[in-house]
C-alpha cells in the first residue's frame, strides 16, 4: 500500500495512505492551508483528489497491475516470444530475480532521485540548499546528512530517510 506524508511550512502533519491525507488535507484547507503531500516512495509531491473515490485505472489495480510501455528492440521481443509464459511474465521474473539480487539496496541514482524530488519542492530557501545538493549528486552521503543540521527536524529526517540513510 502507498503511503505518504503531509508538511505544513516545514513540520509534518499528516502519515498515511491517501485517506488519511485527504481528511488532512481537508482539515487544513478550512484552516486557508495548503499541504504538500509527498509519496514516501517516491518523494515526489502528490495532488489528492478530494474525492473519496479514486478515479478508474489502467491494468489489473485489484492485483496491483498497471499498464505501461515498454521499449524494446526487435531481438528482445523476439526472444521474449520464444519464453514460457509470455512476455509480461518473463519480464516480471526478471525484474523480481533483480529485486532480490540487489537485497532491498537501491541504486546511489534511485537515492538521488528520491531525495532530490523531496528537497527541490520543499527545502530551495534553506541554508547551504545549493551544497546539499551538490554533496547528494556526488553520492557524499556523509556531506548530504552533516550539511542538513541547520535545516528543520522533520524535513531533515525525511529527506535523509528518501536517501535511505536512516530506517
Amino acid at each position: 500500500m502507498t503511503s505518504f506524508t503531509a508538511f505544513e511550512d516545514h513540520c509534518i502533519t499528516a502519515q498515511g495512505d491517501m485517506p488519511v491525507m485527504i481528511a488532512a488535507q481537508r482539515a487544513a484547507l478550512a484552516r486557508g492551508i495548503n499541504l504538500l503531500i509527498y509519496d514516501d516512495k517516491t518523494g515526489q509531491v502528490r495532488d489528492v483528489d478530494m474525492r473519496d473515490a479514486p478515479p478508474p485505472q489502467r491494468g489489473r489495480p485489484k492485483l496491483g497491475v498497471k499498464a505501461r510501455e515498454v521499449t524494446l528492440l526487435p531481438r528482445h521481443w523476439e526472444w521474449l516470444a520464444d519464453q514460457k509464459g509470455g512476455a509480461s511474465a518473463t519480464l516480471r521474473k526478471l525484474v523480481d530475480d533483480a529485486i532480490k539480487a540487489a537485497d532491498g539496496h537501491r541504486s546511489d541514482a534511485a537515492r538521488q532521485k528520491t531525495a532530490y524530488a523531496f528537497v527541490s519542492s520543499i527545502a530551495g530557501d534553506l541554508p547551504d540548499f545549493e551544497d546539499i545538493t551538490r554533496a547528494l549528486f556526488a553520492s557524499d552521503w556523509t556531506a548530504f546528512a552533516s550539511k542538513m543540521q541547520g535545516w528543520p527536524e522533520d524535513v531533515r529526517r525525511y529527506a535523509l530517510r528518501m536517501a535511505d540513510l536512516t530506517d
